[in-house]
């Protein structure tokens, strides 16, 4: 028996042209950077060194040729520091039509930054990318998915459209920036279940249990998300790492989840800028998030200052950029 599907009513949403849902099909282009934040020594691992650098060496042209049989473009989130080392797998994605979105500088830990020291981060990787392939990126995915309460002043202050490292919907919305700042961000949610690092990621040492998934059983779980996504007219955002789903088996179980994700009647599927720009082209609620403060743990208890939304009148003007904007022309 099927039930009808329950939406997400904290973030309601219209689609455009029809559309009943919509999916992203994005990949984080970590390559050494992540292992290298992770422990700087990494890179005396020649093994490790190569493992990484799997992605932009092989998986990277495979996927390309992937969404190019597949008529889709996706959204690549990548390092600056990869964009230094491969500038030209960098300007193939943006050739080929793709959006190009920031992801830190050095894939750099988040936790606990001051705001000075992220700022220099965000910049870091802006100089990279533009130098690379001469692309402003308009999307942002923190490294980890580790946002900080800061991050978005400083996304606003760069001019940046959206932010995708917040777990706390099914369809995207628009939340303020900081009390008192009547700027905006789009929030594109995503979701843990939808990344290959928890089905197939391993490396002895780095990362993973030792258990490395079947990519069948993975295309059936992403399956079932994608059509519970369609059914509730919410967003399926499907984060990769070419040096994971890249591989030979996974990148045929991902390419099979692709077909069947256009397949689905009144799917868009597109990049996050697209995604982005339509919710904050048609969506008036601007959201605030829940903050809690423990002053003096355990003796003073905790402060919780709830979530509110505000209405705000719709206007067709975006944030201001200059140059070559993410997406591949």
């Amino acid at each position: 028996m099927d039930f009808p599907a329950f939406p997400d009513t904290g973030h309601p949403i219209t689609w455009p042209d029809g559309h009943r849902a919509a999916a992203s099909f994005t990949f984080d282009v970590d390559a050494e950077s992540c292992t290298i934040a992770h422990n700087p020594q990494s890179t005396r691992r020649m093994s490790l060194m190569t493992h990484q650098s799997y992605g932009p060496k092989v998986a990277v042209p495979r996927l390309l040729q992937i969404l190019h049989r597949q008529d889709i473009r996706a959204t690549f989130f990548i390092p600056g520091f990869t964009a230094e080392c491969y500038p030209d797998v960098v300007r193939r994605i943006a050739d080929g039509g793709h959006e190009i979105a920031h992801h830190g500088y050095l894939h750099e830990p988040m936790q606990g930054i001051d705001s000075a020291t992220e700022a220099r981060y965000l910049d870091r990787g802006l100089d990279a990318l533009a130098k690379a392939a001469g692309v402003r990126p308009t999307g942002y995915r923190a490294p980890w998915w580790e946002l900080n309460w800061h991050s978005a002043t400083l996304l606003a202050d760069r001019g940046f459209l959206y932010d995708s490292s917040l777990l706390d919907g099914d369809a995207p919305y628009r939340f303020s920036v900081a009390e008192g700042d009547p700027r905006d961000l789009v929030e594109i949610p995503v979701d843990w279940a939808l990344d290959d690092w928890e089905q197939y990621a391993f490396y002895p040492g780095v990362t993973g249990s030792g258990v490395i998934e079947s990519p069948a059983k993975v295309l059936e779980m992403w399956t079932l998300e994608a059509e519970a996504h369609h059914a509730a007219g919410s967003c399926f955002v499907l984060t990769n790492h070419p040096f994971i789903s890249g591989r030979p088996s996974k990148a045929v179980a991902l390419e099979r989840l692709i077909d069947r994700v256009k397949s689905m009647d009144g799917m868009w599927v597109t990049t996050m800028e697209e995604i982005a720009q339509h919710t904050r082209d048609s969506v008036q609620q601007i959201h605030t998030h829940a903050r809690i403060s423990v002053p003096e743990f355990p003796d003073t208890g905790a402060a919780f200052t709830p979530a509110q939304v505000r209405q705000q009148e719709l206007t067709t003007a975006g944030p201001a950029m200059s140059g070559r904007t993410g997406v591949g022309v």
